[in-house]
């Protein structure tokens, strides 16, 4: 076990201390640092505490992180389109209706059960279920995404996140026509209160979101755009453009009922991702051509 001290500091005041804790270790996801706060691993003045505890100035924090337990997933023979690998990070190129790591309802056949067949270490920092995953992209997302394989690695990426200092450059087909050539979304998003597998615009308990679009091409009913992520909320780019009354287009989430292209899933791709290799500080830039089913869409609407 392993034991981080931290004292309350004046700009913490009034913050929640699953929120205090995300911020001072990036490394670690917030559901991660509430799951340990609820396990009791988090004591407070001494005390054990909730995620929501609201925090007054100058308590002292200890965190005790439990000893990692062997992983009890799967290595699985699944194809892997590996972009760029080395010894402390590997970039994949991920195919739409591929889930990232295991969860309820999908314990096996995801992106990090192909890893572990892959790879022979991977970052253990955000979990037994989740090795290597510093972010993630939703199922039916292709596109690009990065792993870290060394703990090292984990913590120079996590910290990148955090700082927003991340190159993320999607593109997507939109419902409707947009009018504006370019713009910016900046709404914060937050867990739907009324249905907990959708997140919402969530003026006061959300957190800070920013998208920037800018259209590509216009077609009789929808629109191809390219979007920048300057935050990376869950869902971050369907809920602000279903918000602006242009749905990424195949989203039954967050899209009209009733969809018109017979798509799998939404026609949402990850096309560029840029970051500085976090442990020799190169520039690194990566980007993935449209997979087919989206170029031939495109040429469909043309």
């Amino acid at each position: 076990m392993s034991a981080h001290l931290f004292i309350t500091p004046q700009e913490a005041i009034g913050q929640r201390l699953d929120v205090f804790l995300s911020q001072t270790m990036p490394d670690f996801s917030r559901s991660r640092l509430q799951a340990l706060i609820r396990e009791g691993a988090v004591l407070v003045a001494g005390k054990p505490a909730k995620p929501s505890q609201i925090l007054l100035g100058g308590e002292d924090i200890t965190l005790t992180l439990p000893e990692l337990k062997p992983a009890t997933l799967l290595a699985e023979d699944i194809a892997l389109d590996i972009v760029y690998e080395d010894a402390h990070i590997v970039v994949v190129n991920k195919p739409q209706g591929l889930v990232v790591h295991p969860a309820a309802g999908h314990r096996g056949g995801t992106l990090v059960n192909a890893l572990l067949n892959h790879c022979a270490d991977l970052s253990g920092l955000n979990g037994e279920t989740r090795p290597g995953i510093v972010h993630r992209l939703d199922k039916d997302t292709s596109g690009l995404l990065v792993v870290a394989k060394s703990d090292a690695a984990h913590v120079g990426l996590s910290r990148q996140w955090q700082t927003h200092t991340i190159t993320r450059l999607y593109h997507g087909l939109l419902n409707g026509v947009m009018t504006e050539n370019a713009g910016v979304v900046d709404a914060p998003i937050g867990r739907n209160p009324r249905e907990r597998l959708k997140m919402a615009i969530e003026p006061i308990r959300g957190r800070q979101a920013v998208t920037h679009y800018r259209v590509l091409r216009r077609f009789a009913a929808y629109t191809y755009a390219e979007l920048r992520l300057e935050t990376g909320r869950t869902h971050q780019i369907r809920v602000h453009m279903a918000h602006l009354g242009h749905a990424v287009a195949g989203d039954k989430l967050y899209g009209p009922k009733k969809q018109h292209l017979g798509l799998a899933g939404q026609a949402l791709h990850a096309k560029v991702l840029g970051f500085k290799h976090p442990i020799s500080g190169e520039d690194l830039l990566f980007e993935s051509d449209l997979p087919p089913y989206f170029t031939e869409l495109l040429e469909r609407l043309e």
